[in-house]
């Protein structure tokens, strides 16, 4: 259920081709909105930096090289604290929702986004949505936060307000926020959280409420589109890691043994290419977007044999999406999908592990010994790493000030380096994918790092191609081809 109709896209064309796509603010429904000074002037921590506040025209880069074919500029509003704010620190009611499945760095998050509006913003209502997600607003599991209760929560993994997948009922939801008297809303979830926390802005609009909606995306796969990078993606390759060196153990320690270690990858492979990149023990990565073929010369198990005859062990690397296309014969459920909206996947690491066994037992040319790792709940369950939980604070300080300058209907995150806020149309419905043909020198490395072939047909090679020009296209990244 939800409201009728899309929130029309703000973009600002300016001279040289130059686009600003700028996000929402209260003011475009509510112009007669007072304002107030930021209470971050009279804070001692604060008050001691220059230029501490940014200015009301700062924008933020998407892309430093353009392309020929590009539009010249693509712009973001830069993010930060504002010298003049459209709530008071007295009025802000603020609640703070985690969709979706878990991911490192949920929980440093939520602490920070509490402990920023205490600590900043001298804000004292902040309402924990607990239990089920999106369907908490109107099942009544609420909690309050205060930074007390959050005091040590970035230690821990998982989200202490729970998650679910599902419960979008909008009319529900905005009903509750209304009735609770909530006028800041922070959303962390994945693509479908996104697109719930969309819709939930334009049913508020329609509305004409005075509730700002900001969100921090959670994509352990590192497939959001825009941004630099997605919070809890190191950790997830540093764990990831683990498990290959684990893997890799186990095939060196026994003759012809073979490691198979299935990571996280829906419709990207970034944690099995960073994870490979970074651990130089894989001999094979395989990712959704880059084609390969069990049986033919020079296709993955003739790959296979030739790598155990030269090495006497091998460890390969499978994202969770990779060869589907393969497996789809095999999986009753192909059209199913799970409460967020994602197909479900046959489990292509068992698969790839029996059809590998299935191939040595039939050509009896060697004995192998394989062993079949997969670490997914292991790398979403444990606590983030330093890197991701001072990302995570980053995220949190953003969100908020955002939302107290009266931006609402946004997304945070860095954008070449840059924290910017970005509409929600801009990051949903795109995934942000391992590009395997020459625009892109990523893949490259790998392929030299692991000196496995390509396993890309001329036909794969033009595919991948169109695929990743029309990904660009539906970015912004570039212009339609004629």
């Amino acid at each position: 259920m939800g409201s009728e109709g899309k929130t029309t896209p703000k973009i600002v064309r300016g001279e040289g081709g130059y686009v600003l796509v700028d996000v929402p603010h209260l003011i475009d429904d509510l112009p007669d909105l007072p304002t107030y000074p930021n209470p971050l002037q009279d804070n001692p921590a604060y008050s001691v930096v220059k230029q501490y506040f940014v200015d009301v025209n700062d924008t933020v880069a998407q892309k430093i090289v353009v392309h020929k074919s590009s539009p010249r500029g693509m712009l973001f509003r830069r993010a930060g604290p504002h010298q003049r704010v459209y709530f008071e620190s007295d009025e802000v009611h603020a609640c703070i929702v985690t969709c979706g499945g878990l991911c490192p760095g949920l929980n440093t998050a939520i602490g920070e986004i509490v402990c920023g509006l205490y600590g900043m913003y001298v804000v004292c209502k902040v309402l924990g949505i607990e239990v089920s997600g999106y369907r908490g607003f109107y099942s009544s599991n609420t909690t309050n936060l205060t930074q007390k209760s959050v005091n040590d929560i970035h230690k821990r993994g998982g989200t202490i307000l729970c998650t679910s997948r599902g419960g979008h009922d909008t009319l529900k939801i905005v009903d509750s926020i209304e009735d609770r008297g909530i006028n800041q809303v922070y959303i962390i979830g994945g693509d479908g959280t996104q697109k719930g926390a969309s819709v939930i802005f334009e049913e508020i609009q329609r509305r004409g409420l005075k509730v700002a909606v900001a969100s921090i995306p959670k994509m352990i796969d590192n497939d959001i589109v825009v941004i630099d990078q997605s919070f809890g993606f190191d950790t997830a390759v540093e764990e990831a890691q683990r498990a290959i060196s684990a893997a890799h153990v186990e095939a060196e320690s026994i003759e012809n043994g073979i490691g198979v270690v299935k990571l996280m990858g829906r419709y990207s492979g970034f944690i099995a290419t960073y994870a490979t990149l970074a651990s130089r023990d894989v001999d094979c990565c395989l990712i959704p977007g880059s084609p390969f073929r069990l049986e033919g010369k020079g296709e993955l198990l003739e790959f296979i044999e030739k790598r155990l005859k030269e090495n006497g062990h091998m460890v390969i690397v499978v994202a969770e999406g990779a060869g589907q296309d393969l497996t789809v014969e095999s999986m009753r459920s192909v059209d199913h999908q799970d409460a967020s909206g994602n197909k479900l996947l046959l489990d292509v690491g068992l698969w790839l592990s029996q059809k590998i066994k299935d191939h040595f037992t039939r050509n009896k040319k060697m004995h192998i010994n394989l062993k079949y790792i997969d670490p997914t709940y292991m790398i979403r369950a444990i606590p983030r790493n330093a890197s991701d939980n001072i990302y995570c604070t980053l995220l949190a300080h953003s969100a908020i000030h955002g939302a107290m300058a009266g931006y609402t209907g946004f997304t945070v995150g860095p954008v070449n380096g840059r924290h910017a806020y970005i509409p929600f149309h801009r990051i949903t419905g795109v995934q942000n994918k391992v590009v395997v043909t020459e625009t892109d020198r990523m893949w490259a490395r790998l392929l030299s790092s692991t000196n496995q072939p390509s396993f890309l047909s001329s036909k794969d090679v033009q595919d991948a191609k169109k695929g990743a020009t029309d990904a660009a296209v539906g970015r912004g990244e570039r212009e339609a081809p004629k």
